[in-house]
């Protein structure tokens, strides 16, 4: 009996899937080979995003940056991180998320390996020198801006629809793999041979996932089958997809529910990102919301139900750890909280986060760019708010009481508006 050739094997399987299925295959080795591919590389953007919070000091130092400068550059990330959301999500549901994420990863990989050069030849600049870092540092934040939502379109377009929610909620830990990386690994190198050296090696490290993403992943895509049973998907790839129907989905609550719950953990979810040992919570607690998430859709609990019951566990559990850190001065007990309040992110990744794949499967780009971009006005606006209330109350209570007011406002908002419906 003669084996069938791997092309025979993805075509049987694309005839063989349900009628209604409208998604293009992945195959088991291909899933595999994305997820790695698709971890490590959110692994890498963590790991440069962290590199100049980690080195910021030694920088600082040597070339004799003001507090002010160093707040400058370091929030100016942010302002370019916000302006691609919806441009990245939009261009990956349109074109393919694949080549988003390529062009975007050369560009952030190669200003981190560059930016000592950058630094050093900024001081020729004179008065001009941190106004030319700070437009260096919103163009990198524009580079990383289309990653999430370039992943979501892509697992959104190459999963069925059951496969989605834990595929990506997965991938986010990489955000934890990354900051542990430069933490650990950064900090080593900084010690002992300099804050040069850690942009280059970090900066290297991505490049070298560039290499990987396009001749080894992105080239299994040359061999793929698509569902043959859904012509017009194939030829809706060969012209201009449809227009998201921003309208409709301002018109719904539960669009404005996810939008909101999420900029509402953001801040809370912020506030840590410098610090290293609370990120080793955000694995295991993913994968456990993951396990919980499934659990209950095979008790055939409603998916909406279970959204906002994963979210509740995240929002009050957070609650409980900023109120317990209200009332210590211990520090393990402080780091501990920390530790609780990162870790119970991994339960919003499995909910507010994969949202946009129930509201907008076509669109889920798009609608995960948008929110992310709310979500990312924390990083710069949050970080001011809790230094003005600092300053006029010299109370670090009044600051983790305001983040969790804000975190139960977000929980009020999505357990009564947020729904798992398709709206589009």
């Amino acid at each position: 009996m003669v084996k069938p050739t791997p092309m025979e094997e993805k075509l049987k399987y694309s005839l063989l899937r349900d009628l209604t299925d409208s998604q293009s295959i992945w195959t088991r080795s291909e899933k595999r080979t994305w997820f790695l591919t698709l971890l490590a590389g959110t692994c890498m953007l963590y790991s440069t995003r962290t590199t100049m919070p980690l080195l910021v000091p030694a920088v600082a130092s040597e070339r004799k940056w003001s507090k002010t400068d160093s707040g400058t550059v370091l929030s100016s990330f942010f302002w370019g991180y916000t302006l691609t959301q919806v441009l990245g999500g939009y261009l990956s549901d349109k074109f393919g998320g694949q080549k988003v994420i390529l062009l975007a990863a050369i560009g952030w990989s190669m200003l981190t390996f560059w930016m000592p050069n950058i630094i050093t030849s900024s001081s020729y600049l004179s008065s001009y020198s941190i106004p030319f870092i700070v437009a260096i540092r919103i163009f990198n934040g524009a580079c990383q801006g289309v990653h999430f939502p370039s992943m979501i379109s892509i697992t959104s377009q190459n999963l069925c629809a059951t496969e989605r929610t834990s595929f990506f909620s997965i991938l986010t830990s990489g955000s934890a793999m990354g900051t542990l990386l430069t933490g650990i690994l950064g900090s080593f190198i900084l010690d002992y041979f300099g804050w040069p050296t850690v942009f280059r090696v970090i900066g290297f490290l991505g490049l070298s996932w560039t290499l990987l993403l396009r001749y080894y992943t992105m080239s299994s895509d040359r061999s793929r089958i698509i569902n043959i049973s859904q012509p017009s998907r194939i030829c809706s790839k060969l012209g201009p997809s449809e227009a998201v129907p921003w309208l409709r989905l301002f018109g719904r609550a539960s669009f404005w529910a996810c939008v909101l719950a999420h900029a509402c953990e953001m801040n809370c979810f912020f506030g840590w990102v410098v610090n290293m040992i609370p990120w080793l919570a955000l694995p295991p607690v993913t994968f456990f919301g993951k396990s919980l998430t499934e659990r209950l859709i095979a008790k055939q609990w409603s998916l909406t139900r279970i959204r906002k019951l994963v979210q509740s566990i995240c929002f009050l559990g957070q609650n409980v750890a900023l109120f317990i850190m209200c009332h210590t001065q211990e520090f393990n007990t402080a780091l501990t909280c920390m530790s609780i309040i990162i870790g119970l992110s991994g339960f919003h990744n499995n909910a507010v986060t994969v949202n946009p794949q129930d509201l907008a499967p076509n669109h889920s780009g798009s609608v995960f760019g948008l929110m992310n971009t709310v979500g990312a006005i924390p990083g710069f606006l949050g970080v001011y708010l809790a230094g003005h209330i600092l300053e006029l109350t010299q109370s670090w209570s009044a600051v983790f009481s305001t983040a969790a007011a804000i975190n139960t406002f977000g929980w009020f908002v999505f357990t009564i508006f947020g729904s798992t419906e398709a709206i589009v």
